[in-house]
């Protein structure tokens, strides 16, 4: 299994990833750079690309709205030369809130236009003549919509690889079922591994029998705060927050993609109750009624035993990547935990 963290700055950006530095040293594979409408993740990863050597680096995610496809196959070919051939391409739909109320753009057919990016990003990388007649994307652009001057063209660099590996982010069926078809990854969202298999079961089955073998085994990606404790419940509250924010306020209350989660994990009544507290503005009662056992199970903070035991429940479930959030005190001690979970991850 491997290791990898979402990147976070909250002591400034400079200083994380000079901190990433030792946690390349202490066993992690790979760090991933979000997104969402903060700073833009390209111009962070050529940086973290500079003062790393090992790690790989993903984006988690470029929004699959905001950039055209042939510009998202360019970027992901210059991070894979700066880095060396370390570079994943992290994509996902967002949701209507960003994409419309920030980006001014429409929402729409998210499942059909990842499937159109992704082939158009490989077809650039091959360096093909690129020719595209799709639904949602047209290139060269058609004569009668522009000047009529459009010619087909490939791009002009050799990539480092002609195929870089693409991480689809995606919670419904529809999406879920697609990633395991035509992604080499999957970025999860507060993956559950005891309930996974009820939740996405069929749908990663309906995709895996398309998978071309060409593209390997799935590696699907999941997010967990970690800590070895005979005292978890203290460090508990931070995740637990952070589920009362996704599932109460992370999307609008008709379109609330983690929200449709929770109830689809079983959480139906908790979900509503969640988000409507949380909509009106009583975010710490929105977190008090998090149910535990969601908390507990969506993270690895007990008992070494008990962390040790998490984690085989994580690979039974198809967890090829754990992204975990350290919740030592110090840089120091978040360190000696991923070491030391790397010698647990290797156990399992």
């Amino acid at each position: 299994m491997r290791l990898g963290m979402m990147m976070g700055y909250a002591g400034g950006f400079a200083q994380a990833v000079a901190e990433l530095v030792d946690y390349e040293s202490a066993g992690l594979d790979i760090v991933l750079v979000p997104e969402a409408y903060s700073f833009d993740a390209v111009s962070q990863l050529g940086f973290i690309a500079a003062r790393t050597t090992r790690l790989q680096l993903a984006s988690g995610i470029l929004q699959l709205y905001t950039r055209t496809p042939t510009l998202t196959a360019m970027t992901a070919a210059g991070l894979d030369y700066v880095s060396g051939g370390r570079f994943n391409l992290g994509l996902g739909a967002s949701g209507p809130q960003v994409i419309e109320g920030f980006h001014g753009v429409a929402y729409d057919a998210p499942v059909a236009r990842t499937r159109e990016i992704v082939a158009i990003c490989r077809a650039v990388w091959r360096r093909e003549v690129l020719v595209h007649d799709g639904e949602h994307y047209r290139i060269p652009l058609p004569a009668d919509q522009g000047t009529g001057l459009a010619k087909p063209l490939k791009l002009i660099n050799r990539p480092v690889r002609e195929r870089i590996p693409i991480q689809l982010a995606a919670v419904g069926p529809r999406n879920v079922a697609m990633v395991a078809e035509i992604a080499e990854g999957w970025q999860t969202l507060f993956f559950h591994p005891d309930k996974a298999r009820d939740v996405w079961g069929q749908a990663l089955a309906e995709g895996l029998a398309k998978r071309d073998p060409a593209l390997g085994p799935l590696d699907i990606l999941a997010a967990s705060p970690f800590a070895i404790t005979d005292d978890p419940e203290p460090l508990l509250a931070g995740h637990r927050h952070a589920l009362a924010l996704y599932i109460g306020g992370m999307g609008a209350r008709e379109l609330n993609f983690s929200h449709q989660l929770a109830r689809r994990y079983g959480y139906d009544r908790e979900a509503t109750l969640i988000q409507d507290l949380y909509l009106s503005g009583r975010k710490a009662e929105a977190a008090a009624v998090v149910p535990d056992d969601l908390v507990r199970d969506t993270c690895l903070v007990g008992p070494e035993s008990y962390v040790k035991e998490r984690l085989g429940a994580y690979a039974a479930a198809g967890v090829t990547t754990l992204l975990v959030s350290p919740l030592a005190a110090d840089h120091a001690g978040k360190v000696r935990a991923v070491e030391r979970l790397r010698a647990l991850a290797d156990e399992v």
